[in-house]
């Protein structure tokens, strides 16, 4: 595998290193909205790239090498020896179309030689459990889907999806890879620390708490973090997400962010659905514990990469929005984590965003998570 790194900054345009040998059969992009917004950079990339797919989404900040940016937008060309890709993309209509939408896109994908799938999707207007629900059940559990949900700074207004056109609202795209000679690796950590004792989600509607041991939310955060706090949420509560338990399955544990507060019911909306019937537990921050958690997904996408690769080695890092916020200055701890567990050898790129999508380590079954980092290998292997 051959990688091109490339760069676009209002000041300079596009800048990037020497060009590949072979024509790349995929390039992958991520800016900020502002920066996407209207195409010209997606069409300039075209003008690069004309027989290449071309995928990519809006971010709450860009990572590039060892740097977060979010007036950059960064992009990689990929050009494989042996590995064919498809790119599939469709507008979603209604988040109650997630589950339908990762089924017709895993039909599509679905072969015997499909090795792994990589997804960008709106992170505003998509029920990410049920798009991944949809896949996995068409696909099997086995095999390995990451990605993650689109952002758009702290702004939570629109996110933007691009896939072989310029990118638009409200569309999702998936990227499959073909053949015995690709390596798909993955990790995915948190680091919070949890507090208090597990409660009962005893009431819920999708995304949105009611009761917590029959209390509402609001009041329990009250309790726990001070009326200054509660004052300032939902923004605050980025610090305060909710770990969930699965006590059907025990190994499963989802951490979830605070994405909406409504005073009067006293409820909590949660940036993913929260099942009616398990337990949840408190979580804050503590910088060293993220930056740590950030360097085991770097450790485990590292050691799942077998040996005997050909060429030069991808990682994609996809990390909350929520991360960078609570974190603050110190978010580059987290990406000097992951890049000394990955190597000097190892191209990074990534972004920030509404959502991640990878397997935990402890049940290797796709999820939907928040406040967490996820790294993705790509690579191949030598003939």
């Amino acid at each position: 595998m051959q990688i091109q790194y490339r760069h676009w900054n209002a000041a300079h345009g596009w800048r990037g290193a020497n060009a590949l040998r072979e024509p790349a059969q995929l390039v992958l992009y991520f800016g900020g909205r502002e920066g996407l917004a209207g195409g010209e950079r997606y069409r300039e990339l075209r003008g690069f790239y004309p027989d290449s797919h071309i995928v990519g989404c809006s971010t709450g900040g860009q990572i590039h090498g060892d740097d977060i940016a979010d007036d950059v937008i960064v992009a990689v060309a990929l050009h494989f020896a042996r590995t064919q890709v498809r790119v599939v993309n469709e507008t979603i209509e209604s988040r109650d179309a997630s589950r339908v939408c990762g089924m017709r896109f895993a039909r599509q994908l679905a072969a015997p030689d499909l090795a792994g799938v990589f997804v960008l999707s709106d992170g505003l207007n998509v029920n990410g459990n049920e798009l991944i629900a949809g896949i996995t059940e068409v696909l099997g559990p086995d095999l390995l889907v990451t990605g993650g949900l689109a952002g758009d700074g702290n702004r939570l207004k629109q996110t933007l999806v691009g896939a072989d056109g310029e990118p638009q609202p409200n569309r999702i795209a998936a990227i499959g890879f073909y053949g015995a000679s690709f390596r798909f690796a993955h990790g995915c950590a948190g680091g919070w620390d949890v507090f208090g004792p597990r409660r009962k989600v005893t009431k819920s509607e999708g995304s949105v708490v009611a009761e917590l041991d029959g209390e509402p939310p609001l009041d329990l955060y009250t309790r726990y973090l001070g009326e200054e706090e509660v004052a300032a949420m939902p923004g605050s509560g980025l610090a305060f997400p909710l770990r969930i338990h699965d006590e059907a399955a025990p190994d499963r544990q989802i951490v979830r962010s605070v994405f909406a507060v409504d005073r009067d019911a006293r409820t909590l909306t949660f940036a993913a659905d929260i099942p009616e019937g398990c337990t949840a537990q408190l979580m804050r921050a503590n910088f060293d514990s993220l930056a740590a958690g950030a360097g085991e997904a770097g450790r485990q996408a590292r050691s799942a990469l077998a040996d005997g690769i050909a060429g030069d080695k991808l990682a994609i890092l996809v990390s909350c929005t929520g991360r960078r916020k609570v974190m603050g200055q110190r978010t580059q701890d987290e990406l000097d984590a992951v890049a000394a567990e990955l190597g000097d050898d190892v191209v990074r790129i990534g972004f920030y965003s509404y959502g991640e999508i990878a397997p935990p380590a402890a049940t290797g079954r796709c999820e939907l998570h928040n406040q967490t980092m996820t790294v993705t290998m790509i690579a191949e292997a030598a003939a």
